[in-house]
């Protein structure tokens, strides 16, 4: 389904055609996914306990917390080069308004990110790596628009850059923005 997502996009991943992808019938599709919402919502469930699984490994990673911020957005635009579809699906307005529990997924997903990215930034502070200037909410805000907006130009460039390279490129300068030195 995320392939077929990623090549043709969600209003063209019919349940024939994953069908056709993984050599079953339509009707085996439906023996697995009652409805086609059921087969949306079985994608987001994997693509939110995939992200949040990354940003988790990411974090442990790394001892202090601005490298924490590092290290998770860096996760994010990883995960999304390595899966397209991710952009595709947060993002369809489609599937949004045909799909209520899929809708409440995406942006559950989207508050763990922020909860995170603010809970980072609040020890940056007192670790005093990045400046109080900011409210540490605002900071993940400001953050949590770096990879969907890159991810955005990413897919209508064609994908004719390595997004998680010119994501940490101008992390860096969001970061340094956001330090107490400069």
């Amino acid at each position: 389904m995320l392939a077929l997502v990623a090549e043709l996009g969600p209003a063209c991943a019919t349940t024939q055609a994953v069908a056709d992808r993984v050599g079953i019938t339509q009707a085996g599709v439906f023996r697995h996914f009652p409805a086609k919402k059921d087969l949306w919502l079985a994608v987001a469930d994997w693509l939110v306990m995939e992200a949040q699984a990354r940003w988790a490994k990411a974090r442990k990673s790394e001892k202090s917390p601005l490298a924490g911020i590092r290290c998770v957005i860096e996760a994010q635009f990883e995960f999304i080069q390595q899966t397209p579809a991710v952009h595709s699906l947060i993002f369809s307005r489609e599937l949004h308004a045909q799909n209520e529990e899929l809708r409440r997924s995406f942006n559950s997903m989207g508050t763990v990110f922020h909860a995170l990215l603010t809970d980072l930034a609040k020890q940056a502070q007192a670790a005093g790596e990045l400046s109080s200037d900011f409210a540490p909410h605002e900071i993940a805000n400001v953050l949590l628009t770096l990879p969907s907006g890159l991810a955005t130009r990413w897919s209508l460039s064609g994908r004719t850059f390595n997004l998680a390279k010119e994501g940490t490129r101008l992390l860096e300068i969001l970061l340094y923005g956001m330090s107490k030195v400069h």
